[in-house]
């Protein structure tokens, strides 16, 4: 990735932007003059191939929950599946409704972390942001130790190794930490102008536990069969990958919704009518979420979390290696290629998707020249809100899953991990409901701030200068490292 060299002022730079082509392809002027709004352009279908594996996925595993569930419901094996188990080693025969309270149990944890965390940040944002950062650390490194007391040495050394990644990297962002709390404060601020966004989540958060009943029955029926540890594991990571997907697209779907929303929040900025956004917007918004823009979030759900994650990791470690030359080499090339696959999938798509109906690769590809040939990208990579509300999702499912964790092993201590585990999964999941409605604001007022930073100005101008003055000292610093480079090459 180019470093700019552009040191002209930011609000020059910024002039120019607004100004240029591509706002004009992007905004028009109202006839009451110098208000903004969406130009609303036919949406077609896109990823459609998508939508319809997410679709067919569902419904064969549903038909597929329901038969594993039934297997061990009252009846130890009552529709005679065993007979196809026989290779496996043979373990205590359990039912359904043993294990069936204990998920349903995490989904209450976890939906009731979720709404908690939800007011707390509205109400003590920079505390609870603060909370996300540290308390992480040392909670991964409390549930190693019981790990270990409880002599399940491969989880153990798991959450150790999270620990120490976590600590490595809470050193290496330190210095971006005051910034990023700003951006999330603002992201708060939009998101909870709009409470009818917020019904919006919760009702997605309810459609997910209704899901997780059916997966959670399933779960239970594998939990309980006769089958061994190792066939019940592989038919869990099954489960619980597609449960991570269902998750990550109802999240993506709210992402979708609430970034339409911000959108127009930030168009209709200035305007002399009331502030109040007209019904149709969140209807609409919902309404292209669902339809047309539905196989996009599908598609892009399969990539997006995982490499954003490996990217922030990646950066990290980068950051911080000095004087070896061999593994610097290593990293950079790790670096360059998640650079590279960031380029087709990235959370700003979304926006794209919201706003103007594209398809995810192209809404990835536009956000992100659009925030290279704006300079913006550097002030992306510096912030990491995504990685602090992550930490926080982390945190709520580490939660929901040393609850259940402590019962199981109360009741069924040979099932702790795997109780344990599948409920954390379903806690980060519900937890995730709830932060990716700020996260689609603070990836709403990047892409606003690349495209027309006037917008920000209008809404909020103290915070426009605080960006502008962040973007310049990062573009300063951008050039200075090119220049060092060239020196010493």
């Amino acid at each position: 990735m180019s470093d700019s060299t552009n040191s002209a002022s930011p609000s020059s730079d910024y002039a120019s932007i607004s100004s240029g082509d591509q706002s004009l392809q992007r905004s028009r002027r109202s006839g009451d003059g110098g208000t903004r709004a969406i130009v609303r352009e036919s949406r077609h279908w896109h990823d459609i191939f998508w939508s319809a594996i997410f679709v067919i996925h569902l419904i064969c595993l549903g038909f597929v929950l329901a038969v594993l569930g039934l297997n061990r419901f009252r009846i130890s094996d009552r529709l005679n599946i065993d007979r196809y188990t026989q290779g496996f080693l043979e373990n205590h025969k359990g039912l359904t409704e043993d294990y069936w309270p204990l998920y349903a149990v995490a989904g209450g944890i976890g939906v009731f972390i979720s709404w908690v965390w939800s007011l707390l940040l509205g109400s003590y944002a920079n505390e609870m942001m603060k909370v996300s950062v540290h308390i992480l650390t040392t909670y991964l490194a409390v549930v190693s130790v019981l790990c270990f007391w409880c002599r399940q040495f491969f989880w153990g050394g798991a959450f150790s190794i999270g620990a120490l990644l976590q600590f490595l990297y809470v050193v290496s962002v330190i210095d971006r930490l005051p910034f990023t709390m700003l951006v999330l404060r603002k992201a708060l601020k939009l998101v909870w102008g709009l409470p009818k966004v917020i019904m919006v989540a919760h009702a997605f958060t309810v459609f997910m536990l209704l899901w997780m009943s059916l997966w959670s029955f399933g779960a239970s029926g594998v939990v309980a069969s006769s089958m061994g540890d190792e066939g019940r594991w592989w038919l869990l990571v099954v489960l619980s990958v597609s449960l991570f997907w269902t998750g990550a697209v109802l999240c993506n779907t709210v992402h979708v919704i609430v970034s339409g929303m911000v959108f127009h929040v930030l168009f209709q900025c200035g305007q002399e009518e009331s502030s109040s956004l007209p019904p149709s917007t969140l209807v609409e918004s919902l309404r292209y979420a669902v339809t047309t823009s539905f196989g996009s979030i599908c598609y892009g759900s399969l990539f997006t979390a995982a490499i954003r994650t490996l990217r922030w990791e990646i950066r990290g470690v980068r950051s911080k290696i000095c004087g070896n030359e061999c593994l610097l080499c290593c990293v950079d090339f790790l670096f360059h290629l998640v650079e590279t696959l960031v380029r087709f999938f990235n959370k700003y798509a979304y926006v794209q998707i919201a706003v103007y109906g594209k398809g995810f690769n192209r809404s990835a590809r536009d956000a992100w020249e659009l925030f290279q040939s704006t300079g913006v990208e550097a002030l992306v990579a510096y912030d990491c809100s995504g990685a602090v509300l992550l930490m926080g999702t982390i945190f709520g499912g580490l939660i929901t899953g040393s609850c259940i964790g402590i019962w199981a092993w109360i009741k069924y201590s040979d099932r702790v991990i795997m109780v344990g585990s599948t409920a954390m999964l379903m806690g980060m999941v519900l937890v995730g409901l709830g932060m990716v409605v700020v996260e689609s604001a603070v990836t709403s007022i990047y892409i606003c701030f690349a495209e027309d930073p006037l917008l920000i100005q209008r809404w909020d101008a103290d915070f426009f200068t605080e960006m502008s003055e962040m973007l310049h000292r990062r573009l300063q610093h951008r050039s200075a490292r090119a220049r060092e480079v060239l020196t010493t090459a």
